[in-house]
């Protein structure tokens, strides 16, 4: 006969948030307790266990090391109960909701999202554009597509491309960009959240990596982009979210040295969730139009308009 649990399911609910979250607060909220209520869970969740799972610290409770290592079957074990009881009452299978970064949102998926509709018109798309990496395990939220090196703890993921990137500029910048020694002279723009190396670039260039490059400043990638194809500057950004802007000719390559880089886009979901159905026929659908739009594939734009 099996076991009953040594302490209750929602105190055990609150170790795995408090331990991925680094926080009460978060568990309070997901459970919908007061934080002093998390705290008692995790106090008498101790006692009864017999085991210190959090170290106290100035900066938040930490977890302990053999909470470490039990935290991704628990993280996994809870996203399979939510994805049980999804299948089992059918909740939002007519919906998928996806969290996605600013940049990728407008420069890639919302010229794209009409396409995925028409294949399939019993599947809404639901998009969370954040600059902040939301929890993957949350039940509202079936998967994110991250910029990065696709290592992210807890997290299954599948690189979708974005790993080619390069300077572009607008066409009225090209007259002065005969060679890459030229962007001494030119202003180039600097995305201050950029993960793109411009060292990696100058060096595949034949230029010293630490060359010094100077021009307008962005803290936001959109206002960065719209910045380029206003003509303010020389940008790096990656292929795939130049590609539509460069089939148009709002955006040029001046140079044609692409350089191939540690990140890309990634799909992905928490650590041990099943594949969906939908999640499936989106997977697909990424895997088919990621590449036709890095060769050359022109976005359907309303006259004038501009991605921003």
């Amino acid at each position: 006969m099996s076991k009953s649990f040594p302490i209750p399911l929602n105190a055990l609910r609150a170790i795995e948030i408090v331990a991925r979250r680094g926080a009460l607060a978060p568990a309070a909220e997901e459970l919908g307790v007061t934080v002093g209520a998390v705290s008692q869970h995790l106090r008498r969740a101790e006692e009864r266990l017999g085991v210190e799972l959090f170290a106290r610290t100035p900066q938040g409770l930490k977890p302990l090391p053999d909470l470490v290592r039990v935290l991704p079957q628990l993280s996994a074990g809870f996203t399979q109960l939510q994805d049980g009881l999804a299948g089992l009452t059918g909740a939002q299978d007519g919906v998928l909701n996806v969290t996605v970064g600013s940049v990728f949102a407008s420069r890639w998926l919302i010229w794209r999202v009409h396409k995925f509709s028409a294949l399939h018109p019993g599947l809404e798309l639901r998009l969370t554009v954040t600059g902040t990496m939301l929890d993957l395990g949350r039940p509202d939220i079936d998967c994110g597509i991250r910029y990065g090196e696709g290592d992210w703890s807890g997290v299954d993921t599948r690189l979708i491309g974005g790993q080619d990137f390069q300077p572009v500029c607008a066409p009225l910048l090209l007259e002065q960009l005969k060679s890459a020694t030229d962007l001494v002279r030119v202003p180039v723009i600097e995305d201050r959240t950029s993960m793109l190396d411009w060292p990696a670039w100058l060096r595949r260039a034949g230029l010293d990596p630490e060359t010094a490059l100077g021009g307008p400043v962005y803290s936001d990638a959109s206002l960065a982009f719209d910045a380029a194809i206003s003509g303010q500057g020389v940008l790096l950004a990656a292929d795939m979210m130049t590609a539509d802007a460069v089939s148009d000719g709002r955006l040029v390559r001046p140079f044609d040295l692409p350089v191939t880089g540690a990140k890309g886009y990634f799909l992905a979901t928490a650590k041990g969730r099943r594949e969906s159905k939908k999640l499936s026929l989106f997977r697909q659908w990424l895997e088919a139009e990621v590449p036709a739009s890095v060769c050359g594939y022109v976005h359907q734009q309303p006259p004038g308009g501009s991605v921003t």
